[in-house]
């Protein structure tokens, strides 16, 4: 008995060793290893699209009353042809004689519709207008203004619930109304979303923006307050942080630094004929209190590559 005790003390103990050891080589490993964590870019991406692609839609159907980009595409004997890809609700005022939306009700269905960005879409969204008048009929129009909300909207199987989300036109009220105003049009942009994930993960999402109009001077895109915007011709600014929580359940920031979305870029005119990505700039994160993680979009190429840089290590990725 006394030798079995002394035995099995022995082993006890080497396996405790054993156990220390190994748990500071794994340690020492896991201090060794990349921080190559991306997933907050993602996170991030995947609510900045959904922004925007809100903004963009509301912009729209503020100077058109249509979607023009929103169409689903169907192939019909080698050819792609457009058709509705969802419902227009409107209410109307009217000023001046003229008839002028104050709210639209976009209805994609219960079943999903495929856009002709390739998105799929279900769902309501809802664009209130609440200061319309003679001077601000329109997103175009200094001081126009629009508050869109949601009801049961899916994008491509993601709940994007949005909790606040207002654009504002901050451009001056002096504007010329020729076709060459001197200065670009401008927005105010401020966002509260949340994202609830195909897999259920949530992410929480928030931001205070500013966009930019950012080739008023082609006419062929702006030709003065008259006109409705052709924005099959803009290219659009982005600026401004946002914050918010990962799907991970961490806090994180966001920088966006003249990120550049041109309307003439598409890099899939088959099966996306309306998917424009940013081209250039990029969005800075930190998650937590991981170092900071950078996404670069390039220099101006018309296509779905990005790069993220952590640590001074770059990995290349493509943009969903």
């Amino acid at each position: 008995m006394k030798t079995s005790r002394i035995t099995f003390v022995m082993v006890a103990t080497m396996v405790a060793a054993s156990l220390t050891f190994t748990s500071c080589r794994k340690k020492d490993t896991q201090k060794d290893e990349p921080d190559s964590e991306q997933g907050t870019a993602q996170d991030n991406n995947l609510a900045e699209n959904a922004d925007n692609d809100l903004t963009a839609m509301g912009s729209q159907l503020s100077e058109n009353s249509t979607l023009t980009t929103y169409k689903l595409i169907e192939p019909i004997s080698g050819f792609m042809f457009a058709a509705a890809c969802a419902t227009i609700s409107s209410s109307y005022t009217t000023i001046a004689t003229t008839s002028v939306a104050v709210s639209h009700t976009v209805d994609f269905g219960t079943t999903g519709c495929t856009g002709a960005d390739g998105r799929v879409r279900k769902g309501k969204v809802i664009f209130n207008f609440p200061n319309v008048s003679a001077s601000t009929k329109w997103y175009r129009n200094p001081g126009f203004k629009m508050v869109v909300t949601s009801s049961g909207y899916y994008v491509d199987g993601n709940l994007v619930a949005i909790n606040g989300k207002t654009v504002t036109n901050t451009t001056s009220s002096s504007l010329p109304p020729g076709p060459n105003p001197g200065t670009n049009l401008t927005w105010s942009i401020v966002s509260d979303i949340q994202i609830t994930k195909a897999n259920n993960e949530v992410i929480s999402w928030n931001c205070n923006r500013t966009k930019e109009l950012y080739n008023t001077s082609d006419v062929n895109c702006y030709n003065g307050q008259s006109n409705a915007i052709n924005w099959l011709k803009a290219v659009v600014l982005i600026n401004g942080s946002s914050s918010g929580v990962n799907a991970k359940g961490e806090n994180y920031t966001a920088t966006a630094s003249n990120l550049i979305r041109d309307f003439n870029c598409t890099p899939n005119p088959i099966a996306q004929p309306h998917r424009h990505p940013f081209i250039s700039g990029t969005i800075s994160y930190v998650p937590g209190s991981r170092p900071v993680r950078t996404i670069n979009f390039g220099t101006g190429t018309c296509d779905l590559n990005a790069t993220i840089t952590i640590n001074g290590q770059t990995y290349a990725i493509t943009l969903p």
